[in-house]
């Protein structure tokens, strides 16, 4: 991570541990913003799908209470993404875009871009 804050402007690095994407992305948004997640640009690790099923954990509790694969979120400027991407691919992590902060009204929030209810 050091050489990428180095190299580009990162806005923010948000760590999902415990308390999933809905609550740790939040964190470093500002206000006025939320970020919408398009589950479907990383593999979800088989592992959760067999908590959801053996616990019958509803989706948007998953999403609240686990990583789902996801160990570190970076916020760059989307001119940015693609040196980001390049760079940490380079450094051998696992990276993908993952979806956009975008203008809103409110506290910050997730919001999935498979969701029925899109702001």
């Amino acid at each position: 991570m050091l050489p990428l804050t180095r190299a580009l402007r990162v806005h923010a690095l948000a760590h999902i541990t415990g308390g999933g994407i809905t609550e740790n992305l939040p964190r470093v948004l500002p206000e006025g913003t939320c970020a919408r997640v398009d589950m479907g640009s990383w593999q979800r690790p088989a592992v959760f799908d067999w908590l959801q099923r053996q616990g019958g954990i509803a989706e948007a509790e998953l999403r609240r209470t686990f990583n789902c694969g996801l160990g570190m979120v970076v916020c760059v400027a989307p001119e940015d993404a693609d040196t980001a991407l390049a760079m940490l691919t380079a450094a051998g992590e696992q990276a993908w875009p993952l979806g956009a902060v975008e203008s809103t009204s409110g506290a910050p929030r997730v919001v999935y871009a498979d969701d029925a209810d899109h702001d």
